[in-house]
C-alpha cells in the first residue's frame, strides 16, 4: 500500500510541473503583457507611459527569458512562496488563504450531500426495480444529469425566492450554516448527484442476484438489515471511483455559482484575476487547483482496496 502511495504522489510531481509550465507558457507568450494591460485599463494617460511601465515590469522580474522567469517561480514555490499580487500587491498566499476555506467548506458540504442522498435514491430505486418510485428516480436523475449549473441555478432561485417564497435572493457569504448557502449548496451538488444515483442503482441491481443475498434472505433478515450490512460495501465502490469526476465538476462550477451568489471564494478569486490580468494569482489558483485534484484521486486510490480488496492485488500485480 504504501509502495502503491509513494509511486502516485511522485507521477503527482510532474503532473503538476507540466500543467504549470503550460499555463505559465499560456501567460507569458499569449496573453500580451500584464503591466501594459493593467496600465490600458486605468483612467488617463499613465497607460503611455513607456518608462514607467518598463520600471514596473524590472522590478516584478516580467522582463527576463521565459525559461528564467518560470525556474525562479518554481524555486519560491517549493519555498511556499506564490508571489505578491500584481494588482494589490498583497501576498497571494493570504489571498489564497482568505479564499481557500470558503470554497472548502462549500465543496464538502456538496460532496456530503449528494453522496448520501443519492446513494439512498440509488438504493431505493433498484430495491423498488420496474415500479413507479424506480422510474420517477430515474428520470430525476436523468432530467438533473441534463440541466446545466447556469440553468439550474436560476431555475432554483424562482422556485424558492418566488415560488414557494422561503428565502431572500441569497448573495454574499455568512458562514456554512447560514440558510443563504442552501441554495448554491444545491446549485453545487445536483448535477453530479445524478451520477452517484445511477451508479448505486446499478450497484444495488447487481448485488440483489447474489447468493449470500438470497441466502440472507431466505433466514428471514429486516430488508434494512440486508442493506447496510450486506449491500452497502459493493453499493459504495462506483460511488468512491466518481468521486475523482465529481471534484473536477464542482471545481469548474465554483467558478460560476461563486460569481452568481457573490460567494467570496476560489471561483471568484479565479475570475477576478483573469479579468485583471492577476498572472501570480492565476498561477496560485492552477496550482491548487491541480493539488487537489490529485490528492481526491490518491484518497480515492486508497479508499477503493479498503472497500475491494482485490483492487490492489490487481494494480500491484500490474505494476510488477
Amino acid at each position: 500500500m504504501w509502495k502503491y502511495i509513494g509511486n502516485r504522489l511522485l507521477l503527482w510531481i510532474p503532473t503538476v510541473l507540466v500543467v504549470l509550465l503550460v499555463v505559465y507558457a499560456l501567460v507569458f507568450f499569449g496573453a500580451g503583457d500584464p503591466i501594459k494591460l493593467i496600465f490600458l485599463r486605468a483612467p488617463g494617460d499613465v497607460a503611455y507611459n513607456p518608462e514607467r511601465i518598463e520600471a514596473i515590469r524590472e522590478a516584478a522580474g516580467l522582463n527576463r527569458p521565459f525559461l528564467v522567469q518560470f525556474w525562479n517561480y518554481l524555486l519560491h514555490l517549493v519555498q511556499g512562496d506564490f508571489g505578491n499580487s500584481l494588482i494589490s500587491g498583497r501576498r497571494v498566499g493570504s489571498i489564497i488563504a482568505n479564499a481557500f476555506p470558503i470554497t472548502l467548506q462549500l465543496g464538502l458540504a456538496a460532496t456530503a450531500f449528494l453522496a448520501i442522498l443519492g446513494t439512498a435514491l440509488g438504493v431505493i430505486a433498484a430495491l423498488n426495480h420496474n415500479r413507479w418510485l424506480d422510474n420517477v428516480i430515474s428520470a430525476f436523475a436523468m432530467g438533473i444529469w441534463g440541466v446545466p449549473v447556469f440553468v439550474s441555478g436560476p431555475l432554483l432561485m424562482m422556485f424558492f425566492v418566488k415560488g414557494i417564497d422561503i428565502m431572500d435572493v441569497p448573495y454574499g457569504w455568512h458562514g456554512l450554516f447560514d440558510s443563504m448557502v442552501i441554495l448554491p449548496l444545491l446549485v453545487l451538488a445536483i448535477t453530479p448527484m445524478a451520477l452517484i444515483i445511477r451508479q448505486s442503482r446499478s450497484a444495488v441491481l447487481e448485488v440483489l442476484g447474489e447468493d449470500y443475498i438470497r441466502t440472507a434472505r431466505s433466514k428471514g433478515i429486516p430488508n434494512i438489515q440486508i442493506v447496510v450490512r450486506h449491500m452497502m460495501k459493493p453499493v459504495l465502490i462506483p460511488v468512491v471511483s466518481q468521486l475523482g469526476l465529481i471534484i473536477i465538476n464542482m471545481l469548474n462550477n465554483a467558478v460560476l455559482i461563486e460569481t452568481v451568489f457573490g460567494i467570496p471564494g476560489l471561483g471568484q478569486l479565479a475570475v477576478k484575476s483573469i479579468t485583471t490580468s492577476d498572472y501570480p494569482v492565476i498561477l496560485a489558483l492552477v496550482f491548487i487547483g491541480s493539488t487537489v485534484v490529485v490528492t481526491v484521486n490518491l484518497l480515492v486510490d486508497i479508499v477503493f482496496p479498503l472497500l475491494d480488496p482485490r483492487a490492489l492485488s490487481k494494480k500491484e500485480t500490474k505494476q510488477a
